[in-house]
C-alpha cells in the first residue's frame, strides 16, 4: 500500500516541474491516483498545466499549476511558497524539466549549450537546493538524467554533459542529507515516446532505437511515471541512486 501521509500533515504534497506534458504529465497523474496533491509546474504551456489540474480536481483529486522558469531561484521560491500556502507543506519533488537539443560535439553552438546547461544544470540545481531546504521529512526528491549517460549515443555530447551534472549533484545531495529521511535518487530513461525525445528523428531512427531494447519497443512516459512513483512513496530503502528505466537498453 503506498504511504500517503506524513507525520504532520494527512496529506502528502508533491511538485512536478514540467508537469504540464510529456513524462511529467504521466508522473503527475499517478501521483494523484495513489492519493497525493500535486502542483503542476510549467515553463510555457500554462494551458496544459490548468487543463491537467482540471482534470484532477473534476476526478477528485487535489491540484495546483504554478508557472516559471527552474533557473530563476526568486520564481521557484515563489514557487515553493506558493505550495506550502495552499497545501501546508512539500514532501516530494519531481523535477523533469528539461530540454534537448542534438548536435555533434565538433558542431553544437555554445548559445545553444549554455541554453540546455542553464535549464538541465542551473535549473536542477535551484530546484534541488529548495527542496533540501524546504522538503518535509519523510520526503523524496527525484531527479531526471538519461541512459545515454551510459549507451553513449552520437550527438548527445552537450545533452549528456548536463545530465552526467544532474547524476553528480543527486549522488552528492543523497549524502548531505544524512538524518533528515530525505531520499534522493535520479530517474535515467531509455527511449521514450515523448515529444521531446521524437522531435527531430524520422521513423527510420525510431525504429532502430526501439529495436535496440531488449524488450524492443519505446517506451512510454507512463512506464517511467511508474517507475517515480515507487521512489516517491514506498521505496524508502533506495536512496544515493541512479535508476536506470530503460527496458534493459544496455
Amino acid at each position: 500500500m503506498l504511504n500517503t501521509t506524513n507525520g504532520t500533515n494527512d496529506l502528502r504534497v508533491a511538485l512536478v516541474t514540467g508537469g504540464s506534458g510529456g513524462i511529467g504529465r504521466a508522473v503527475v497523474k499517478e501521483l494523484s491516483d495513489a492519493g497525493i496533491a500535486v502542483a503542476v509546474h510549467y515553463a510555457g504551456n500554462k494551458a496544459g498545466a490548468d487543463t491537467l489540474v482540471a482534470e484532477i480536481v473534476e476526478k477528485g483529486g487535489k491540484a495546483i499549476s504554478v508557472g516559471g522558469d527552474v533557473a530563476d531561484e526568486h520564481a521557484m521560491k515563489t514557487v515553493f511558497d506558493t505550495i506550502e500556502a495552499e497545501f501546508g507543506g512539500i514532501d516530494v519533488v519531481i523535477n523533469t524539466a528539461g530540454i534537448m537539443i542534438l548536435s555533434p560535439i565538433a558542431e553544437i553552438k555554445l548559445d545553444d549549450l549554455d541554453k540546455m546547461h542553464r535549464t538541465n544544470i542551473r535549473g536542477t540545481f535551484v530546484i534541488s537546493q529548495l527542496a533540501a531546504q524546504r522538503v518535509r521529512e519523510g520526503g523524496a526528491i527525484i531527479n531526471f538524467s538519461t541512459s545515454v549517460t551510459r549507451t553513449q549515443f552520437p550527438n548527445y555530447g552537450a545533452y549528456t554533459a548536463s545530465k552526467a551534472a544532474v547524476e553528480a549533484m543527486t549522488m552528492i545531495l543523497a549524502r548531505e542529507l544524512r538524518g533528515k529521511d530525505i531520499t534522493v535518487n535520479a530517474v535515467a530513461p531509455g527511449p521514450t515516446a515523448t515529444p521531446l525525445f521524437l522531435a527531430g528523428k524520422d521513423e527510420q531512427t525510431i525504429d532502430k532505437l526501439s529495436k535496440a531494447v531488449p524488450l524492443e519497443r519505446l517506451g512510454t512516459p507512463e512506464d517511467i511515471a511508474e517507475t517515480v512513483v515507487y521512489l516517491a512513496t514506498s521505496g524508502r530503502w533506495i536512496n544515493g541512486q541512479i535508476i536506470f528505466s530503460n527496458g534493459g537498453l544496455a
